[in-house]
């Protein structure tokens, strides 16, 4: 029997904040993160090395707070502290499956995670422990899309896998128009022009630049993340006219 081996051998993995509960009561659902632990675990005992940036809307939204009033550099501050939070619950969640992990944070923590260094970053995967980056890019009006794709590029990912309660890219949201229509692969160039939400346009004009694909998939369907790994179709693919 021919044995399979990973298509994508480093990766970039991007969850939104609410992805980390399904209860609204709780900003912190311990049996969802629970589950996307032991997905993780499922392709980091492949071999695979493995980043993650993880957003910070289940606890707070620095946009949403600026539109209220609040001034927008300090939302977006409270917004990184934010993540901050979400990486080491992740981190705990991770290792309690024994997935070594270290955070590394856009801002200065040092009691509490390590700095961000691009070389330590990479040595870390190389030594196959994953990585959480946590306060995005550490400046304000930066969305941790761009964060994502901006530490896809520095580690030289193989592709970012964005994580989402739906299968994928549909034309409008699916849950509220019935007609939506889902795309199984779309261009950097299309997402943009018809402003198909995946990620804002800076995050996807990165991965452009370098050639980096984006997979928009289902995380909380059991296996979607191991298939995604071995090169299975699942969900929708973000590349360029000539790639591949």
């Amino acid at each position: 029997m021919k044995i399979k081996n990973p298509v994508y051998k480093r990766i970039l993995l991007k969850l939104s904040g609410e992805a980390l509960r399904i209860n609204r009561e709780l900003e912190i659902d311990p049996q969802v993160v629970k589950n996307i632990a032991q997905e993780i675990h499922d392709i980091q005992k492949l071999g695979v090395q493995i980043g993650i940036v993880v957003g910070g809307g289940n606890i707070f939204r620095g946009l949403s707070a600026s539109t209220r009033g609040m001034d927008r550099v300090a939302a977006d501050h409270m917004g990184m502290l934010a993540t901050v939070i979400n990486s080491l619950a992740l981190q705990d969640f991770l290792e309690k499956e024994k997935v070594p992990t270290r955070v590394m944070s856009a801002i200065r923590l040092d009691d509490m995670v390590e700095p961000f260094i691009r070389r330590r970053a990479i040595a870390h995967l190389e030594k196959n422990r994953l990585v959480i980056f946590a306060a995005g890019t550490g400046n304000p009006y930066f969305t941790t899309d761009t964060a994502a794709a901006l530490r896809a590029n520095e580690i030289q990912a193989d592709a970012v896998l964005k994580a989402t309660k739906v299968d994928g890219i549909y034309s409008s949201d699916p849950e509220k128009d019935p007609n939506a229509k889902k795309y199984d692969e779309v261009t950097y160039s299309e997402v943009i022009a018809k402003k198909l939400g995946v990620m804002d346009a800076t995050a996807v004009t990165l991965c452009r630049e370098n050639k980096i694909p984006i997979i928009v998939f289902k995380l909380l369907e059991h296996g979607n993340l191991e298939r995604i790994i071995y090169g299975e179709k699942i969900g929708s693919i973000v590349k360029g006219e000539m790639y591949g």
